[in-house]
């Protein structure tokens, strides 16, 4: 499961990298304040986002913490800026950082685990 946990946010970090650098230059364009601050919190998430991928391959109490401070950067800017999209991002991230949770109490095997003497 961490490797699924790691894709996914690698993947969702590139679209909302996609996303949220397309919505902050749409707020430069009609110079809308609001706009332009959710993209920039936007790209901060998706950084968050693939932070926290890398980390889930081998040490998911680390992507935990990126994956979660990328759920609450995200229903911040969701529910404050015109960029509602956000929310969903960080509901996604929420997900995300369930997932780290679990992997990051699952035991580690040993590297002996499967060989007999």
């Amino acid at each position: 499961m961490k490797i699924a946990s790691g894709i996914l946010s690698l993947l969702f970090g590139l679209i909302v990298m996609g996303q949220s650098f397309l919505v902050g230059i749409g707020g430069s364009i009609i110079s809308d304040e609001s706009m332009n601050q959710g993209g920039a919190v936007g790209l901060l998430v998706s950084l968050l986002l693939m932070v926290g991928g890398a980390f889930a391959f081998q040490v998911p109490k680390v992507a935990l913490f990126f994956t979660g401070a990328a759920s609450l950067f995200g229903l911040a800017a969701g529910a404050t800026t015109v960029y509602s999209d956000m929310t969903a991002w960080g509901v996604v991230a929420i997900i995300l950082t369930a997932l780290n949770i679990i992997n990051s109490r699952k035991p580690k095997r040993s590297a002996n685990a499967g060989t007999s003497d």
